[in-house]
């Protein structure tokens, strides 16, 4: 039985385009990965920012605006989605991208290690929650006093305050193996 948190949907009727990449977790060390990360946000970045076509000022800067969105949501979705993904259970990470009207969905799957599921969950939680701004100032100030912390939680808390993104989560068990969680992450931004 799938567990939901935030804003999630699966009505994907109206999009207009996608595109859906697939990366295999355990195919670079995570040092190396993260070029690669950078490198496949960026991509998506400009792609999605030619939908957006024109040349007067205004039309440039929305596309730069949008470039510059995809590319930071991506990348933090990538990060997070090869950071906490259970490499032994030899699923891919995909990261989907999906044009609307009116937004862009982002879609990223992986697998969850078990016992990160529980504290993944409860940070969750807080976030659909809580008052979001003093959230973030919680994070940074956390961040600014153990900067050797790899998971400052600052990606998603960004997100909704720079981007006025919609964020939802989808858990549920694997289609080919009952003992392996997959967590699908959406993030949903106005355009």
């Amino acid at each position: 039985m799938a567990q939901i948190f935030g804003e999630f949907t699966e009505d994907f009727s109206e999009r207009s385009e996608f595109l859906v990449l697939g990366f295999s977790p355990s195919s670079l060390p995570i040092q190396l990965r993260w070029k690669t990360n950078g490198l496949s946000a960026d991509f998506l970045g400009d792609y999605v920012k030619n939908f957006f076509p024109g040349d007067t000022s205004a039309a440039l800067n929305k596309q730069t605006e949008i470039r510059s969105a995809v590319s930071f949501v991506a990348n933090e979705l990538l990060e997070n989605a090869m950071k906490y993904s259970d490499k032994t259970a030899g699923q891919p990470v995909n990261l989907e991208v999906h044009l609307f009207s009116d937004r862009l969905i982002f879609l990223s799957k992986n697998s969850v290690h078990q016992d990160a599921i529980a504290n993944f969950q409860s940070y969750l939680q807080e976030l659909t929650t809580s008052d979001i701004g003093e959230m973030y100032i919680n994070q940074v100030e956390k961040s600014v006093d153990n900067d050797n912390d790899a998971s400052s939680g600052l990606g998603y808390l960004t997100m909704i305050m720079d981007y006025e993104a919609v964020l939802g989560w989808k858990f549920e068990q694997s289609p080919n193996n009952i003992d392996i969680v997959m967590v699908t992450t959406m993030i949903q931004l106005p355009i």
